[in-house]
């Protein structure tokens, strides 16, 4: 399947069903009164993040997304049905922008959060029957509302990944091995640039029954923050992790100064939201079992401390590198609960009690 981040699609909201103007009629009441019942309200339509999905692919297939009308109400005070509401299913993560006629965009929504739900379009009301309308001048009111119409948006989706690691490096780094190495996914894997054209997903599930997610973020080029090579279609990407592992190729590193050849994916990253460049790291050089003694000798001599040398191809080294994942995923989720902790709503404090 095609990884699909962005599309653009119309809603529409069920339309209220009307209100029954009918009168009670019957041989022992030939002068009944209203028993008009009311429309039925339109359906909602309501988007849901859903963790069967990890991408916009279905909404290329269709644009145009339309809730149930409600039903019209009937004589014998029968009201209408409510419309069936529409649920539209995205993947966590997705951004929904209402986009007006000039292509200016308003965001409604971020669902982020499993299950999380958004109405869009809220169904019409439906009519009110004849019934509402009697009084002490008007025993027979004849008339009853029409339901009220449902609305219509324009909608721009973007899928912003949401992993637990991003890996992060130039193209032909090895990120796509080392997925495959360590996960069930099977992205492409060729000793050329770009290979990886989409973010893959890839899953490490442990014997507890804990999972980390890993996002593979396409290969980035030096100015990649002003639309270079795939530039900032991707980077946006990276925002949706926890940690970043950065891979570089031994290949590619400088054995005097490994650190520079991280130090130019972080400048892009700085040039792209500073907040990206502050978001805690892994660094690994990889490939080293293709690299000559003298050369990794140097590399190791020369790096900063706490590079990691690994060879995605043989899985030297990887064991390693996924305990420190698993360390930095347990920091974060530790640190993110604590958070919430200290986010307590004010409502959340008894009468008397002090926050």
């Amino acid at each position: 399947m095609r990884f699909v981040d962005e599309a653009t699609i119309t809603v529409r909201s069920g339309k209220g069903g009307n209100g029954s103007a009918s009168l009670r009629r019957a041989r022992c009441l030939p002068k009944g009164g209203p028993d008009g019942g009311d429309g039925g309200k339109g359906g909602d339509v309501v988007f849901r993040a859903s963790p069967r999905l990890l991408t916009l692919y279905d909404f290329r297939h269709q644009s145009l997304f339309e809730a149930e009308n409600g039903v019209n109400g009937a004589g014998q005070d029968r009201y209408g049905r409510a419309g069936e509401d529409l649920v539209i299913d995205v993947p966590p993560g997705t951004q929904v922008y209402e986009e007006d006629a000039d292509g200016v965009r308003t965001l409604l929504a971020d669902l982020k959060a499993v299950d999380q739900r958004f109405v869009a379009c809220p169904g019409g009301e439906g009519g009110r029957g004849n019934l509402h309308f009697k009084s002490s001048v008007n025993r027979t009111p004849r008339y009853a509302e029409p339901g009220k119409p449902g609305l219509e948006k324009r909608l721009r989706l973007e899928l912003k990944v949401i992993a637990d690691a991003g890996l992060l490096g130039l193209p032909n780094a090895g990120k796509s091995t080392f997925l495959a190495a360590v996960s069930a996914a099977r992205p492409k894997i060729a000793p050329y640039p770009f290979t990886t054209l989409a973010p893959n997903l890839g899953v490490v599930a442990r014997e507890d029954g804990r999972r980390l997610i890993i996002a593979d973020i396409p290969g980035l080029i030096e100015g990649a923050s002003e639309g270079q090579g795939l530039g900032h279609k991707f980077l946006k990407h990276v925002e949706r992790t926890r940690f970043l592992v950065h891979i570089l190729s031994g290949e590619d590193a400088d054995p005097a100064d490994p650190a520079a050849g991280f130090a130019l994916l972080d400048e892009e990253l700085r040039a792209f939201d500073p907040e990206l460049a502050g978001k805690p790291q892994i660094r690994v050089i990889n490939k080293i079992d293709i690299l000559p003694e003298e050369r990794l000798a140097a590399l190791r001599a020369n790096a900063p401390d706490g590079v990691l040398f690994v060879s995605a191809l043989t899985g030297l080294g990887l064991d390693a590198l996924l305990a420190e994942m698993w360390r930095r995923m347990d920091a974060a989720a530790a640190e993110e609960a604590a958070g919430d902790a200290d986010a307590a709503p004010e409502w959340a404090v008894g009468p008397g009690e002090e926050a």
